[in-house]
């Protein structure tokens, strides 16, 4: 691909939450620097129909080169970007020295290094400290990110903590009118509740069903929907609830067959859909934090204004977890005991479901504005692209716009 706009712009995202944050922080862009061209990347197939599908059909999108000096110089110069941003975790070092040695700026935005990943990079700081020495600016959500950052190599003045950009797209991603559609598609028009696991990890169904249980001993008629993180998972986690004694059908069943959805349990196995079925929920719990994987985003289901609930292992996640705790909103269960009371409580109380529900979204809305910070960092990487790498260019770049204006 060939940009032909001034400045270019190629931005490296790899899952869906990079993919949202690169919608994120190029809106903030083109906000200030309408005229700035920008290229996207992304490594699989998922993430390119991802991007396509966030990003619009004419953006700009290609397969990432191999991380090879002669695959990447190629690429560079076929692109020549004034800048090149690399996503949360993303640090390729055959693309940031190929980038480094023909003076293209380098950047890691909305970046993050969790705590369990800090020991295996640290085995080889030697390496990443000649790494990071390459890069330009290092944009990181926490103040816990940053000192990790440094920790391996970074140069502290080109350090800053500027949020997670993820949560800046979200209040944007609730659709009005989703929750009747989800309930509606799902046959969920009753008054049952509905308990949502979200991105469950192995380990952990087998202490979701205990808990539904009994919740079902409280709540007669609740439905609970399993969407593990890994859809190919399906098959064993429907067996599982049915050796249980559940009931049980598949998501990718009732599409494919045209069958409605009459099973007390339900297990998602169909890519996209987890997002939007959070506005159906009652209550959700966030997988992969009952057993020591990190968590998963609990401010996903709480744009929603749903209580969110979540296990003791939220490494990768703690700064959402703390915008929870922040609004009075923390959802941390330490086992399947408390995961079914906490539940059962909440559910034997609408009025304080409701105010859980409402500090659960206060905490994402708070937090706008971070792509904007992110995006002021890669403004000052393109303010000197007319004295770019690829020759004299007769343009000027104006300043974004960025730094006087406020959050809404």
């Amino acid at each position: 691909a060939r940009l032909t706009g001034f400045p270019r712009l190629w931005i490296h995202a790899v899952s869906l939450g990079e993919i949202q944050v690169a919608a994120s922080v190029i809106r903030a862009l083109e906000e200030g620097l309408p005229a700035c061209s920008v290229l996207v990347s992304t490594t699989t197939e998922h993430g390119f129909d991802s991007a396509r599908t966030i990003l619009g059909e004419e953006f700009p999108l290609v397969f990432a080169p191999v991380d090879l000096p002669f695959s990447i110089r190629r690429a560079l110069q076929r692109v020549r970007p004034h800048a090149l941003v690399f996503l949360e975790t993303e640090l390729w070092p055959t693309w940031i020295e190929e980038a480094h040695a023909l003076g293209v700026r380098t950047a890691l935005v909305n970046g993050r290094i969790s705590r369990r990943s800090l020991d295996g990079y640290l085995r080889f700081r030697f390496f990443f400290r000649n790494v990071l020495s390459r890069i330009d600016a290092f944009s990181m959500i926490t103040e816990g990110d940053a000192r990790r950052i440094r920790a391996m190599g970074a140069d502290s003045r080109r350090v800053q903590v500027n949020g997670n950009a993820k949560y800046d797209l979200l209040a944007e991603m609730v659709e009005e009118g989703a929750e009747e559609a989800v309930r509606r598609d799902l046959n969920l028009e009753g008054p049952a509740p509905v308990f949502v696991a979200g991105s469950t990890r192995s380990g952990e169904e087998a202490r979701i069903l205990d808990a539904y249980d009994r919740i079902l001993k409280a709540f007669p008629g609740t439905v609970l929907i399993l969407a593990p993180r890994h859809i190919e998972r399906g098959p064993e986690i429907a067996g599982l609830a049915r050796r249980r004694g559940f009931r049980c059908q598949m998501r990718s069943e009732l599409r494919d067959r045209e069958e409605p959805r009459t099973a007390p349990v339900l297990v998602l196995d169909t890519f996209g859909e987890l997002f939007r079925l959070y506005s159906a929920a009652t209550i959700v719990f966030c997988g992969a934090s009952l057993v020591p994987l990190g968590g998963q985003n609990p401010l996903e289901p709480a744009v929603w204004g749903k209580p969110v609930l979540y296990g003791p292992h939220m490494d990768d996640f703690r700064d959402a977890r703390a915008l929870l705790q922040e609004q009075d909103a923390d959802g941390t269960v330490t086992d399947a005991e408390m995961l079914a009371e906490e539940a059962i409580r909440l559910l034997r109380s609408p009025r304080e479901r409701e105010i859980r529900g409402e500090r659960c979204r206060r905490a994402v809305l708070m937090n706008r504005c971070a792509a904007r910070r992110h995006a002021r960092v890669v403004a000052d990487l393109l303010e000197g692209a007319s004295r770019g790498p690829w020759g004299c260019e007769d343009r000027s770049l104006r300043r974004l716009g960025l730094a006087g204006k406020d959050c809404l």
